[in-house]
């Protein structure tokens, strides 16, 4: 980037995820392992190990807890820039617990979050600079759902982005245990508008967004009822909470053409938790770097894949590595068992 703009800001919640260690229950566990996480700093984590400049628009308890999650932000490269620090004495970092599974087992989540700082974020509190900085804003249903400032404020966020020029990416990422479908699906419609590009699963788009027929017709749909440019959805076969099956399709609005490819098989599972938050930043580096959908598919896949195979909420492999991922899974031939 010769201009010094960002290619990509996002903007939500980040979090502080507990996890007691070794497949242990957390009724019976005495530890927990301490990560850093949430959906829209995964994304940015994400597009920055593939080398491009990203940064997170969050608010933050102006506390230890605070630091340390300014400190993991730093450690993914990713800019601390427009980070917001609450100084009230109610401060405090969402937190959310995650047991692993172990079939018949399944994972679980259990979620402290209700007040977290960020609910209290305010337009003024961001500088007007932000709008003019990124070439592509990205946020997700869950900004939408915390509460009804946070919808508003991301709203706006969308708005302003759009205006000032960025292309707008959003995540539909609907969680039951935040709100209704009918909300989801009202305040959903009223930002399609904005958005270039949608990530949206089948499950969402026929249940809370009520759409019906084929997959094609539904992703389809998107682009004929609002301008929205690229729409992409995964298809995850669970085997096992340790086996998958994973890959996406991408229907580009311009080229009117259907992307996919066949599936990653038998993905050893370490920890799901962030894989479809890793797709997003794959699709993401594909688009902003070479403005390609397959590409985008082909870096979408790999790094969602990948990402299952390690441990916490944010990706760990660079371009070094999910190139390689991508040359092999293209391959017909046999591939070396070994990295040496």
């Amino acid at each position: 980037m010769g201009d010094g703009r960002f290619d990509l800001l996002t903007f939500g919640e980040i979090m502080l995820r507990l996890s007691p260690p070794n497949y242990e229950l957390m009724t019976r566990g005495d530890v927990f392992d301490k990560r850093a996480g949430g959906s829209e700093l995964n994304v940015a984590s994400g597009v920055a190990l593939l080398g491009l400049r990203t940064g997170v628009i969050s608010r933050l308890p102006a506390n230890a807890l605070g630091t340390f999650i300014k400190n993991r932000i730093r450690f993914e490269g990713v800019s601390d820039d427009y980070l917001i620090y609450d100084e009230a004495p109610e401060a405090r970092l969402g937190i959310y617990y995650y047991e692993n599974g172990a079939a018949p087992r399944k994972p679980s989540i259990v979620y402290d979050r209700m007040n977290s700082s960020i609910t209290r974020i305010s337009l003024d509190e961001i500088p007007d600079s932000v709008y003019s900085s990124t070439r592509m804003f990205h946020t997700s249903g869950i900004s939408l759902a915390l509460n009804n400032n946070t919808r508003e404020v991301a709203t706006e966020l969308i708005k302003r982005f759009k205006e000032n020029g960025a292309k707008v990416s959003f995540d539909c990422n609907y969680r039951a245990n935040l709100w209704s479908e009918e909300e989801a699906r009202n305040a959903i419609n009223a930002i399609l508008p904005y958005v270039d590009v949608l990530f949206v699963s089948e499950e969402t788009s026929r249940r809370m967004m009520q759409k019906s027929g084929d997959l094609t017709d539904i992703m389809k749909s998107y682009t004929r009822d609002y301008p929205v440019k690229i729409v992409c959805t995964t298809q995850r076969e669970v085997i096992s909470p340790k086996k998958h099956n994973f890959t996406s399709t991408i229907y580009s609005a311009e080229s009117d053409k259907f992307y996919t490819e066949d599936p990653y098989k038998d993905i050893d599972v370490i920890d799901r938790i962030g894989s479809g938050d890793a797709y997003v930043s794959g699709v993401l580096y594909g688009l902003l770097k070479y403005d390609d959908p397959e590409k985008a598919l082909f870096y979408g896949n790999a790094t969602s894949a990948v990402k299952n195979t390690v441990p916490g909420d944010l990706p760990a492999c660079d371009l070094k590595v999910i190139d390689s991922i991508i040359k092999n899974h293209h391959t017909d031939g046999p591939t070396s068992e070994l990295n040496r």
